[in-house]
């Protein structure tokens, strides 16, 4: 089930858009999110031509038009609002969508969504004291999740010791299929360095 409220007056101009296209037969939506659980989530709509439909995504019947959502940004798009303001300078179609940076997570979530809500929710806002922060750069098939520290973290000289003590400590309590954490991060650039 797809919880997002796209407007009539959204619908009506992304209409307009979809019927300016070049072979516009059948062009439709899709809507995602880049980034999803990450302090860098952003909330996309691109054209979908016949073809670009990806497997599992949701459609949706709209105004005219087909909209796709891909299904791993279901979580990220719930409650999600598409509008479509018109205004003296054309007009401005505006995306809200809360749950983008911190979605509502489940035990079934996928691995990847689950570190990144402990990680936003648990770990960065102590780290955000330091100036630092901490982000998910991918688990490996050994159940490994890969770490970048960045801001006054990058070259810091505790960096070793929250990592073991704090960060896997956290993750592997709550997260017990994880098998270890590993840090990527170039620690010889200390120009931002907490200490």
């Amino acid at each position: 089930m797809v919880n997002v409220d796209i407007t009539e007056s959204a619908q009506k101009y992304l209409k307009e858009l979809l019927d300016k296209q070049k072979d516009n037969d059948g062009i439709g939506i899709r809507m995602f999110v880049a980034n999803p659980g990450t302090s860098n989530a952003e909330t996309c709509i691109a054209y979908c031509r016949p073809g670009e439909e990806k497997e599992g995504d949701v459609v949706v019947e709209l105004n005219g038009f087909k909209a796709h959502f891909e299904e791993r940004s279901l979580p990220f798009l719930e409650d999600a609002k598409v509008d479509y303001a018109a205004d003296r300078m054309g007009g401005q179609l505006t995306i809200r969508a809360p749950n983008s940076k911190m979605p509502r997570v489940t035990d079934d979530s996928p691995l990847e969504d689950r570190i990144n809500y402990v990680l936003y929710n648990d770990v960065n806002p102590s780290l955000a004291s330091h100036g630092g922060n901490v982000s998910l750069v991918e688990v490996t098939d050994d159940m490994i999740a890969i770490l970048k520290f960045g801001g006054g973290c990058q070259g810091c000289g505790s960096v070793a010791i929250t990592l073991k003590q704090g960060i896997e400590v956290q993750l592997m309590d709550k997260l017990p299929e994880l098998k270890g954490i590993r840090d990527v991060t170039d620690h010889t650039d200390r120009s931002n360095a907490y200490m």
